[in-house]
């Protein structure tokens, strides 16, 4: 939930994010998450690439926190 308000998608339920992600990157459809899966998933989807990167990038905590 903090990573989606971070970025911005605050209109789904940390459940509905999750079964998003998992949807786009698990392959096999096995409901688990290999580190192949995840990387080359991320790899391939933009946008997903984008959110991960925004969530390691401190700058957009600090904001939420400045901003209140």
């Amino acid at each position: 939930q903090a990573i989606q308000a971070i970025n911005g998608h605050t209109n789904m339920s940390a459940e509905e994010f999750t079964n998003m992600i998992f949807q786009k990157i698990d392959v096999n459809n096995d409901g688990e998450l290999t580190l192949e899966e995840f990387i080359s998933g991320v790899e391939r989807d933009k946008d997903l690439l984008e959110l991960i990167t925004k969530s390691f990038d401190l700058s957009n905590v600090l904001k939420v926190i400045q901003n209140g």
